[in-house]
């Protein structure tokens, strides 16, 4: 997503950069033609004097009056390519503009296709410009979409004009190509369920082995994910990757740091006595010390593997990213996912263990609380087709 948000902020600033300018023309009454996304997955009708802007992305459209004094924009992601979602989008807004006296507005005909629709109208700020917006977000099979007008002011010109354009929108989805060979039985749903929550926070599907259908595009966009997240540019530095988070990762700075605590007494001290040592001793706000004796407490008990189920998880869900990256072939990953899983599920006796070692392991990583990802873990466990339904003391077996 952050690719993406970096693009929208920058396409923002050179799209409406004279919006606001002034009152123009009416747009209603000119002749219209279609302007459509590069990738053609997706159209409009406009004025067809308006400019189109380069969006940066191949499935959106931006595109400014002739005057410049209105905007339009189309942004999608794509189900299960593109790491974000809805919500994505309309915090991407919020990020962007000074959003105020919000109205909701009617959907009828917004965006013909699309389901889960909300509509509204604001006023926005753009550098400290004023202005109004005409917001909608909705979803097909296809993608997540968000469509933008930015005006001077909303009138009920304009929003003739805003309603012809949005009634005009057009999705010409291509046919997913998967080339992946392999049925996803309950030996790979268990695997998924190892790092399902990230699977949902990237709004991916935790049901298919890597998460995503197994074509060009998302080879393309996992290479891109790789590079810049993990540094992984080929098989050789999937390796070594994949060997420190099954074998150190996060969890050997943190075994480090649980010593240190050791080494200065906190394990002589009772624990209601622990969080104060932290606050009179060291430069620790009270949730940090908080967070650092829980953490301290659990290692404790249980050693690394208090925190090490963050490890485990982020090695099975970049390793899934490797095969879609064609790092490794479909069944040379599954192999490397099923010894990795038989090892995890030896370390900890259900998926409440787990999932609650992969929080910690989040928290002390993020340095933020897990609150977020736990509440989507137990969504997760509602649903009919969760991983997290299956034993987790199943015999894993070889079914590829």
């Amino acid at each position: 997503m952050e690719r993406v948000k970096r693009t929208f902020m920058l396409l923002v600033a050179a799209l409406f950069v004279a919006v606001f300018a002034g009152c123009g023309e009416s747009e209603v009454d000119k002749p219209m033609k279609e302007f459509a996304s590069t990738d053609g997955t997706v159209s409009i009708m406009l004025a067809e004097d308006w400019v189109t802007e380069d969006a940066g992305v191949d499935g959106w459209i931006a595109a400014t009056s002739k005057n410049g004094n209105d905007g339009v924009m189309v942004m999608q992601l794509v189900k299960g390519v593109d790491a974000a979602n809805i919500s994505d989008l309309k915090n991407t807004m919020e990020d962007t503009y000074a959003i105020s006296e919000k109205t909701e507005m009617d959907s009828t005909g917004a965006l013909p296709g699309l389901e889960n629709l909300e509509t509204y109208s604001s006023e926005i700020s753009v550098d400290g410009t004023k202005g109004e917006g005409y917001f909608v977000y909705g979803e097909t099979d296809y993608a997540y979409y968000a469509f933008i007008y930015v005006a001077n002011r909303l009138d009920d010109k304009t929003m003739e004009y805003v309603r012809k354009v949005s009634d005009s929108f057009k999705e010409n989805a291509p046919e997913v190509v998967n080339n992946s060979t392999v049925e996803t039985t309950d030996t790979i749903l268990w695997i998924n369920g190892t790092y399902a929550v990230l699977t949902a926070v990237n709004s991916q599907d935790y049901t298919v082995f890597g998460t995503m259908p197994a074509n060009e595009e998302t080879m393309a966009s996992q290479q891109s994910m790789l590079s810049e997240w993990w540094d992984i540019t080929d098989r050789a530095s999937a390796d070594e990757t994949l060997d420190w988070l099954m074998n150190e990762g996060h969890r050997a700075d943190f075994v480090e740091e649980m010593e240190l605590l050791t080494q200065v007494g906190l394990a002589d001290l009772p624990a209601e006595e622990r969080v104060d040592f932290l606050l009179d001793n060291y430069d620790f706000t009270e949730e940090e010390a908080q967070q650092y004796v829980q953490l301290y407490n659990g290692y404790e008990e249980k050693g690394e593997d208090v925190m090490s189920g963050w490890d485990y998880s982020r090695m099975a869900s970049v390793l899934s990213s490797c095969y879609i990256a064609g790092y490794y072939t479909e069944t040379e990953a599954l192999d490397k996912a099923l010894e990795a899983a038989k090892i995890i599920q030896q370390k900890f006796d259900s998926w409440d263990s787990f999932i609650d070692s992969y929080m910690l392991g989040y928290e002390y990583w993020a340095g933020e609380s897990s609150e977020e990802r736990r509440g989507i873990y137990e969504d997760l466990k509602a649903a009919p087709d969760s991983p997290y339904n299956l034993d987790w003391n199943m015999t894993l077996e070889k079914s590829w």
